[in-house]
């Protein structure tokens, strides 16, 4: 199998976090985003969504969206499981894969997508025909970033992870969407929101953060 990674994209770099939690090496194919190597014809032929991560099995099979790539090597070596243990760890685990999802990483995705120069006519990721900018979007989604470190900073005052009494695919996330926004100079979410902080730099601490 081969993995189709990005270094400094942020949906490629859950997936080298959980890889790295697992201790899983996969053959790594580099597409580069700064040089358009998901535009061109040669990856387009492996993904048509143009996009990365995407996960090419021997059987020609693709996964080509970063939870599902997650969830296929959970299903392989569960050990450790970073999906949930029990039903309840579970539920929550994927309660705030959603929450991170639709209310943090589309917030930045919004924002940068609608200010940067080269998304001119993508503004949406994916196989979509021209889809323009719009800059009343970036305000939109800075206003959704500031108000999930609210409500981050509420869950994690106490508590050492975010969603169960263990680090989880929910912690891998937030991390990844947390410091792809402060990359893309949104405002810093740690101001007035201690817990936030300390969450970040317990996680930011681990090996794994690096991959």
């Amino acid at each position: 199998m081969k993995l189709f990674d990005s270094d400094w994209a942020p949906s490629p770099r859950r997936v080298r976090i959980f890889l790295a939690e697992k201790g899983i090496d996969v053959e790594r194919v580099q597409v580069d985003l700064k040089t358009g190597d998901q535009l061109a014809p040669a990856y387009r032929a492996v993904n048509p969504q143009r996009q990365t991560p995407a996960l090419l099995l021997d059987d020609g099979t693709l996964i080509d969206d970063s939870l599902g790539i997650c969830r296929y090597f959970e299903a392989l070596q569960p050990e450790p499981r970073l999906f949930g243990t029990t039903p309840v760890e579970i539920g929550l685990i994927e309660s705030w894969l959603r929450r991170i999802e639709h209310d943090c990483f589309q917030a930045v995705a919004i924002a940068f997508r609608n200010r940067v120069p080269v998304f001119d006519g993508r503004a949406v990721g994916g196989e979509w025909p021209r889809i323009e900018q719009i800059e009343a979007l970036v305000e939109r989604g800075r206003l959704m970033w500031s108000a999930f470190a609210d409500v981050l900073e509420r869950r994690l005052a106490g508590r050492s992870y975010l969603a169960v009494d263990a680090f989880s695919m929910a912690d891998i996330a937030l991390l990844v969407a947390i410091d792809f926004g402060l990359a893309t100079r949104l405002p810093d979410p740690f101001e007035g929101r201690p817990a936030l902080k300390r969450w970040h730099e317990s996680v930011s601490a681990r090996p794994s953060a690096k991959a």
